[in-house]
């Protein structure tokens, strides 16, 4: 039994097919996903599979690259629909310095109206960060985001800030690139972070795991990832499969 804790099942590349992929998820052993909903086009979608689907659930937030755009009524939006009993987070919310098309200045102010918004409705954040770990870090400190937690979605930084993620009562989200023969850090938190503080997600359709890479990512491909880190450590996979759905379930408030 999995719970892939991050799919897009709302992205346009799943429209031709999101029946078959849900249906080859149950069959690999994914019992539970979270649908994340990121901005005025994703998040409809998100609420809509959430209420079709009873294994299901969605995050609503809006993502950093399109901070510039997001007004006073989506936060409004977001805090609104915190209140439906399928939302069990706020995100994916952060930073993402790779691209340009919001300002520096702009992510952070949205960032922080999100952790605020998730402390006001008391619910778990989904950080996405990109190039902007150390700004992250010191922005969940000096909001207390430690008072409702997080998932660190896809994380991929150094070992160190991951073990400081954990002490701010953060998960640590693992996906597709433990798998990537020449990804050195997903590996070594694998092997570092206490399978109690782990969670597996595919992030789909992007970032599909090894032998996969390259191509179209979906639900069914996190059980690679959970193979993965069964044998960075040295446990099974049934023991992976296990703890990373039950602190999934824990963490998101499910009552399986």
């Amino acid at each position: 039994m999995l719970f892939d804790t991050h799919v897009h099942l709302n992205a346009d590349q799943f429209e031709e097919d999101l029946e078959e992929t849900i249906e080859r998820a149950r069959e690999a052993g994914v019992h539970y996903m979270t649908v994340v909903g990121f901005d005025r086009k994703t998040i409809p979608k998100a609420m809509e599979l959430a209420e079709r689907y009873e294994h299901i659930y969605a995050a609503v937030g809006w993502h950093p690259v399109d901070a510039i755009d997001m007004t006073e009524e989506d936060l409004q939006w977001i805090e609104e629909l915190s209140a439906h009993p399928k939302v069990v987070a706020i995100g994916e919310m952060g930073l993402d310095y790779h691209w340009d098309k919001s300002p520096k200045e702009v992510q952070k102010e949205v960032f922080r109206k999100q952790i605020r918004l998730a402390k006001k409705v008391n619910m778990p954040i989904i950080i996405h960060n990109r190039e902007a770990t150390e700004d992250i870090v010191d922005i969940l400190k000096e909001e207390n985001a430690a008072e409702v937690g997080g998932i660190m979605h896809c994380y991929s930084g150094p070992v160190e800030t991951a073990h400081e993620c954990i002490h701010m009562n953060f998960m640590i989200s693992l996906g597709g690139p433990v798998t990537f023969k020449n990804a050195k850090l997903p590996k070594e938190v694998a092997k570092s972070v206490e399978l109690k503080h782990l969670l597996v997600e595919t992030d789909c359709p992007f970032l599909a795991p090894h032998p996969n890479r390259g191509k179209r990512n979906e639900p069914a491909y996190v059980k690679l990832v959970a193979e993965q880190i069964a044998e960075l450590k040295e446990v099974s996979y049934e023991e992976v499969s296990r703890v990373t759905t039950s602190n999934a379930l824990e963490f998101f408030g499910i009552q399986s």
